[in-house]
């Protein structure tokens, strides 16, 4: 695996798993609501993850959640620019969690590091729209798209499905040339596949694995949660963490979570578990 990630103002050792911290600016989030979707309470919420130890933030404007409402392009940017101009020297690199192309090329001017993609830049423009800059790019899989993807998910082998779109998807960013120590790959948890899809992926996320290209693993709060507690998304804080853990031992390099105090605390955990006590 590539010891570090290049993400736009940031050089990211990939030693240690990072950990990318979840910031919803949308009033119909699945496990947050509306609570952060004021500028100020965006940016409040912002400043205590980077606190609580996130080495990036992944700003959000537009659920993605199924069934979600889609949102305008002129309202995802306003949404957005002022949240990462009160983030701008937080200390943590900035993600923007977008798939339109237009939203891309205006956040990376206003300084953002990462460009966060569902759809794994394969919307008309959006390779052209990051290839040239210096962020970083998180590329995820999803069969379908939001508003149908969980009707019915439905795979031969969900693995080397996964892993054959991801190696198109990074031929596809070669061809433009992009460095591919800027590149994480994202198997998209929940997007288009059932609960046995989601912990197949999990369990052999190392079959996934590839070229040294790292690997997320975002399955915070998400219904595979729900799936095995019978939890609500509020209430799948214990079950995340398993999660993240899991996919750290099987060698996922970053995790994207809601609970970013608790998961650092997890993960210090495991990695003297692993290492030794220092000092």
């Amino acid at each position: 695996m590539s010891a570090k990630l290049l993400c736009g103002r940031f050089e990211l050792s990939l030693e240690r798993p990072v950990v990318m911290g979840i910031l919803n600016v949308t009033p119909d989030s699945f496990s947050d609501g509306s609570r952060h979707f004021e500028t100020d309470a965006a940016i409040a919420h912002g400043l205590k993850l980077a606190a609580e130890g996130a080495d990036i933030i992944d700003i959000g404007a537009e659920s993605t959640r199924p069934g979600a409402t889609p949102v305008g392009l002129q309202e995802e940017i306003d949404r957005l620019l002022p949240v990462l101009e009160g983030l701008r020297d937080c200390g943590a690199a900035l993600s923007v969690d977008t798939f339109k192309p237009e939203v891309m090329r205006g956040v990376l001017d206003a300084g953002a590091d990462m460009i966060n993609d569902i759809y794994g830049f394969r919307q008309p423009g959006a390779l052209e729209a990051v290839a040239a800059s210096y962020c970083g790019l998180c590329v995820m899989h999803m069969q379908g798209e939001p508003r149908t993807m969980q009707q019915a998910p439905c795979y031969a082998d969900v693995v080397a499905e996964v892993r054959s779109f991801m190696l198109e998807r990074i031929e596809a960013l070669r061809t433009l040339g992009v460095h591919p120590q800027r590149v994480v790959l994202d198997p998209g948890f929940g997007f288009g596949k059932t609960a046995e899809h989601n912990y197949e992926l999990l369990r052999r996320l190392q079959d996934l694995f590839f070229d040294d290209y790292p690997w997320l693993v975002a399955l915070s709060r998400k219904s595979m949660i729900g799936h095995v507690t019978g939890r609500e998304p509020d209430q799948r804080l214990g079950g995340s963490i398993a999660g993240a853990l899991a996919g750290i031992v099987r060698g996922a390099a970053m995790v994207r979570v809601h609970d970013v105090a608790q998961t650092v605390d997890a993960i210090k955990v495991w990695q003297t578990v692993q290492n030794g006590v220092s000092g």
